[in-house]
């Protein structure tokens, strides 16, 4: 997408997820950047052969990875600035529901957006769209939560 460093880059460096873990060779590496105008989150990815479901189209469990994933960064980074910190708390995803819209073509650039919708001070709803040839082929609704100590997340970034 850019040279810049993405969010997953300069708080999670050493991340093994499998969808956004820079860390992680065999995943999906999703690079998410606030947008110019910081209301959401933006990423684009490209699929890769074996990332297909049948012929040309992209996997849907793919497709949940990379909307879960880039939504949980967009709720970590609106916390983050809401609560005026220069790191975010470590969220996970407490529920996200995925609605499959039309087939992914896999040999196209995937565009992510994100953005929060709802908040407390330790929680985000987050809507979320995957855009391929200009089209809304899945679209992404859930709840992520800042995690305590205790919790096997806290402090994982």
């Amino acid at each position: 997408m850019n040279n810049e460093k993405s969010l997953q880059e300069t708080y999670a460096p050493n991340g093994i997820c499998f969808g956004c873990g820079v860390g992680n060779e065999k995943g999906l590496r999703i690079r998410s950047f606030p947008s110019e105008s910081g209301d959401e989150v933006v990423a684009v990815w490209h699929a890769e052969e074996h990332h297909q479901a049948f012929p040309g189209m992209l996997n849907g469990g793919i497709i949940g990875a990379l909307l879960d994933c880039h939504s949980n960064w967009a709720a970590a980074h609106f916390l983050m600035k809401k609560q005026g910190k220069t790191e975010p708390d470590c969220t996970v995803t407490a529920d996200f529901h995925v609605k499959l819209r039309r087939p992914t073509p896999y040999n196209v650039p995937i565009y992510l957006k994100a953005r929060v919708v709802e908040s407390t001070e330790d929680k985000a709803i987050v809507e979320a769209e995957l855009i391929a040839d200009e089209k809304v082929c899945a679209t992404c609704k859930g709840t992520f939560v800042a995690v305590k100590e205790g919790h096997p997340a806290y402090h994982r970034w």
